[in-house]
């Protein structure tokens, strides 16, 4: 592929990345990162809060819940505004005002403050996630573009959990912001080298806007269980580690491995897009995800827990790009790739609290990675509903892509 299969020159404008491209998506994914870039590095937040401002456990995961249930705010404020905006100026002052929070949350120290400072971070960042979600879902091939979007957020998240522990005892939490600020600026820069993104036809939406609810409601539930499940175990997945009987050192150098190796799985779904359908990949994936929770049983075993976080780091980013592929689908605005990013945010935010429910009650991991399992199962078959659907859409529409 050359540079001008890449670019589209427009009178009186910048350059821009053809619509469809790679390079697109990959601006894209930054605009749509820079929203919720903080999720990525939420474990570096929470260390550098404590560390840095000496706030207690608690207070730095309120200030971390903050920004998430905002961010959902914010994605759910991106469903109903999606069609009635222009979303390049509405992104452009989205990101102009994460980058004003970000400048100020550098010198709050009361947490009660930073509180409600990073709620309304969350509710600009999730409204930006929502208008890129559904530009994103204006493009000819929606799965291909949000595996773009994962690999980007697994291989920088993975570069900021690395990065940002140890500039914090330096440089104070001020490196934090301004790593969100510094990420929030390239992405801004980026904007212009869009392309228009008109709403286009999807197969599954006709021509009177109207969205089948059926297939989208499969969909949208899929992906809450999906996020709540997975995030349910890793926001504890130091703790099982520890519980097994490893070593806190090993636990972490694992875990910052799988970031890296989970980037395998949105690059499959850069590479083979929907070449296979989404029914098989996803059957083929779950089918692995299943075997990876299962062998969080073993955990004792270094290698065991090795792998078993290496395998569902991989099919989390697959099955994701996947399922907010799928959800883009079903209108031709863009407002249920928006609805996905709300229920996703919705999901990452539940499972936590409910997990620690189940500690707390005293139950220990194996029941909440029996849970797990019975609930990936039940994830599998709602989901493959509405994949069947699509991928049989896909043969009958002239130009579907499979």
């Amino acid at each position: 592929m050359t540079s001008s299969d890449n670019i589209t020159i427009h009178p009186r404008r910048f350059p821009t990345a053809k619509a469809d491209s790679l390079l697109a998506g990959i601006l894209l994914s930054f605009l749509a990162t820079a929203g919720l870039f903080y999720v990525n590095i939420m474990a570096a937040i929470v260390d550098g809060l404590v560390s840095g401002l000496n706030l207690t456990d608690a207070q730095a995961g309120n200030i971390g819940s903050a920004n998430i249930y905002g961010a959902a705010l914010g994605a759910l404020m991106a469903i109903i505004l999606i069609k009635k905006i222009k979303w390049r100026p509405a992104a452009i002052a989205a990101l102009i005002g994460l980058i004003a929070i970000d400048v100020v949350s550098m010198f709050i120290t009361d947490p009660s403050i930073l509180i409600v400072v990073r709620l309304l971070h969350g509710i600009i960042g999730g409204l930006l996630v929502g208008i890129s979600y559904g530009v994103i879902a204006r493009t000819a091939n929606p799965d291909r573009t949000f595996g773009v979007l994962l690999f980007v957020q697994f291989g920088l998240g993975g570069l900021g959990v690395m990065l940002l522990p140890r500039l914090v005892p330096i440089y104070g939490t001020q490196a934090l912001f301004v790593a969100l600020i510094l990420f929030s600026l390239a992405s801004l820069a980026m904007v212009p080298f869009l392309d228009r993104y008109p709403p286009r036809p999807k197969p599954l939406a006709t021509t009177t806007g109207t969205i089948q609810k059926k297939p989208l409601s499969f969909t949208l539930l899929a992906i809450f269980l999906f996020q709540a499940v997975n995030m349910a175990l890793l926001a504890y997945i130091i703790r099982l580690g520890i519980s097994y009987g490893l070593e806190r050192e090993y636990v972490s150098t694992a875990l910052g491995l799988a970031t890296w190796v989970a980037l395998l799985g949105p690059g499959l779904v850069i590479i083979i897009g929907t070449k296979y359908g989404r029914f098989w990949p996803l059957f083929l994936v779950m089918g692995l995800t299943l075997a990876g929770t299962a062998l969080f049983h073993l955990s004792g075993s270094k290698a065991a827990y090795l792998i078993a976080n290496c395998g569902t780091g991989i099919t989390w980013g697959m099955v994701m790009a996947y399922l907010l592929g799928m959800a883009s689908q079903f209108d031709e605005s863009g407002r249920t790739a928006a609805a996905g990013g709300f229920v996703s945010k919705i999901g990452l935010a539940t499972g936590p609290v409910i997990a620690g429910q189940i500690l707390t009650a005293g139950f220990g991991f194996s029941f909440i990675l029996n849970g797990a399992l019975i609930l990936f199962v039940v994830c599998t078959v709602i989901m493959l509903i509405p994949a069947r659907q699509l991928d049989q859409q896909s043969r009958l529409v002239p130009g579907g892509t499979l």
